[in-house]
């Protein structure tokens, strides 16, 4: 087979035509065709078979066969999210807890034109506070967001969380893991809003929403509850314009489709998922025609330019990767854990017990890879399950985790246990001294906790307890790096990972169009990689 081949006889019969001494005949040549993303290709028939042109020639003696049009990164995606967000893509580093999704990385995507959220989740609101101010600092005028998960174990931290976010004037948030709307969420989105001269809703506090289930995305597109606007109200927290103003906007912004991601997920099909999501939206806003409309993006499962493009191709605003920015430089993780992670395949993950939902048995996905970390986490929840209390369990299976877990007397664990949440959250604390049981949670939470914390930091002899959270999406960037220079993961910045998965998105649009034309290209031009 040639390089390019034409075989449509109901091609269209476009007018335009070429000069043959414009036509690129070679593997080489095309490629540079179509990687000119900033001009169209045309296919034309020369005497010695088909090729590509950048330009048209009216005195041109070869006809245009087939066209792409000109797309570049920049083009993909919805044009209200970047304009409403002040980006110049329409891609999304999503939230990584502990700092992995660092300021480091906020900053460098944020200044390159991306939006990055600042992996909040999991850190005291002190040191929220700093990091937030940091980068503040390096991006005054944005654009980045921080994340907001929900807490229903640790309410303080997401109260105390929002405090900070409305003092320190964030102007947009990353909600995720939420089961439901919180008080919190509540109060940080209506807090925002204010009236325009004009008289319509000025949204000065954005919300991306994390979403993998309709009856979650359904709170978070329709207006704020009344109990929850009520009992702000009732507590001073915002104004009676703001509770009236609040009946005219959805609780969020943009919604994320999240599909099979790392950490917190459900692990919904990306293809069954994102369509759902939409069609939902599609609902609620011919009920309340919101202006500007409600937007969805799709996150989870996303780690090559095609399946980059396949998400904008189903109609995603936006899209959103995290698994894949984890491995690169200025994520806030261990080298051990980023050369790790470059090596990870697809079904190097698995589900484990989550610390900050440990006691509802909500699971997260991680790296089973080079980690035992997954296997010792689901043997506390068993544990948890079968017992009332820490004295409750057998002596012998006591002794095997306070040997192969903990590596330390649980007496000692616990009293570790006292003194962290004496600092972080005394009510939490408070709750546990008289419920066995709870106590015995907060115990193994220790483990759950500190293990990614471990992973951060790169703690010696810690290396099998590393929690890495990880969705197959990332085995799939890593096989399609594989041979490229970004398979080395000291090479992998996010600003570069980005681009080139929009930019390949972009080219790989073009070979799309000319396939529907009835043109047949061969392997290399049909595919990009990140060395092209």
């Amino acid at each position: 087979m040639t390089n390019l081949q034409f075989n449509n006889n109901n091609a269209i019969d476009w007018a335009w035509q070429v000069d043959g001494k414009d036509i690129n005949t070679s593997d080489v040549q095309i490629k540079s065709a179509l990687m000119d993303l900033q001009r169209p290709v045309y296919v034309a028939k020369t005497s010695s078979g088909y090729g590509v042109a950048n330009t048209t020639n009216a005195q041109g003696e070869n006809k245009v066969l087939a066209f792409a049009q000109s797309l570049t990164a920049k083009d993909l995606g919805d044009d209200a999210f970047k304009k409403q967000h002040g980006v110049k893509y329409a891609y999304h580093g999503g939230a990584m807890a502990n700092g992995i999704a660092s300021v480091e990385l906020v900053v460098a995507l944020g200044k390159a034109g991306f939006l990055c959220s600042f992996g909040a989740a999991g850190l005291v609101p002190d040191a929220v506070e700093d990091a937030i101010k940091r980068i503040q600092a390096e991006l005054p005028q944005g654009p980045f967001a921080v994340n907001l998960i929900h807490a229903p174990a640790e309410e303080a931290l997401e109260r105390g969380a929002v405090e900070r976010f409305i003092k320190l004037g964030v102007k947009t948030v990353e909600a995720s893991a939420y089961l439901g709307l919180t008080e919190h969420i509540v109060w940080y989105r209506l807090a925002g809003l204010s009236k325009n001269p004009d008289g319509s809703v000025n949204i000065g506090h954005k919300v991306i929403a994390k979403v993998s289930r309709t009856e979650v995305g359904r709170r978070f597109m329709e207006p704020a509850p009344q109990k929850l606007i009520d009992k702000l109200l009732a507590q001073g927290k915002i104004t009676p314009e703001q509770a009236e103003l609040s009946k005219l906007v959805p609780m969020a912004d943009d919604i994320t489709a999240e599909a099979d991601s790392g950490g917190h997920t459900d692990n919904r099909p990306f293809l069954t998922l994102l369509p759902t999501i939409i069609a939902l939206r599609d609902e609620i806003q011919a009920k309340y025609n919101y202006s500007p409309s409600l937007r969805v993006g799709a996150g989870g499962g996303i780690g090559t330019p095609e399946s980059a493009l396949a998400a904008f191709n189903m109609g995603a605003a936006y899209i959103v990767l995290g698994s894949v920015n984890q491995a690169c430089v200025e994520a806030g993780a261990s080298e051990h854990t980023r050369k790790l992670l470059a090596d990870v395949e697809m079904a190097d993950v698995t589900m484990a017990p989550a610390a900050d939902m440990f006691e509802m048995g909500v699971k997260l996905q991680v790296v089973k890879r080079g980690s035992m970390f997954a296997m010792r986490a689901k043997k506390l929840y068993e544990l948890y399950v079968a017992y009332d209390s820490i004295e409750d369990i057998p002596s012998e299976e006591r002794v095997k985790i306070e040997k192969q877990i903990f590596r330390a007397n649980l007496d000692e664990v616990w009293a570790g246990t006292v003194e962290f949440f004496t600092a972080r959250d005394p009510e939490m604390l408070a709750r546990a001294q008289s419920n066995p049981k709870r106590k015995m949670a907060l115990i193994f939470r220790w483990y759950l906790g500190l293990s990614s914390r471990w992973s951060n930091t790169g703690e010696k002899g810690r290396e099998m307890d590393y929690q890495i959270w990880a969705g197959p999406s990332l085995g799939a960037f890593n096989s399609w790096v594989k041979g490229t220079y970004l398979a080395d993961y000291t090479r992998r910045y996010a600003v570069d990972v980005a681009l080139h998965m929009l930019k390949g998105a972009a080219y790989l649009a073009r070979v799309n169009q000319l396939k529907l034309q009835g043109v047949t290209l061969s392997t290399t031009l049909a595919s990009y990689y990140s060395e092209d």
